[in-house]
């Protein structure tokens, strides 16, 4: 007797249609780019892997760091004060 295996996909369909975005940011002149760890483990660790693929692909770019160090809260005025004040693009990565 031949069993089958079934898999359900978990992915559930999107309830909003994709919308297309301009780029604010000018990669041709040199920038800073905001690099902004959640808190989790491993989310520092990954934007150490971002920030030289970016800085190959964007070779104008400099980067700064920013941790919100705990998971569990949001980025503070401050934080984001900062961010705003500094960057011209940011990445907000999540580690788990």
């Amino acid at each position: 007797m031949a069993m089958t295996t079934e898999f359900h996909d978990p992915r559930a369909k999107p309830k909003a249609a994709p919308e297309a975005y301009e780029l604010s940011a000018d990669f041709t002149k040199p920038l800073t780019i905001g690099l902004v760890a959640n808190g989790f483990p491993d989310s520092v660790r990954f934007l150490d892997h971002v920030e030289k693929t970016l800085g190959q692909a964007v070779p104008t770019a400099s980067f700064v760091r920013y941790d919100k160090g705990d998971a569990s809260s949001v980025v503070s005025e401050r934080m984001l004060d900062d961010i705003q004040a500094e960057c011209q693009a940011v990445v907000a990565a999540y580690g788990h």
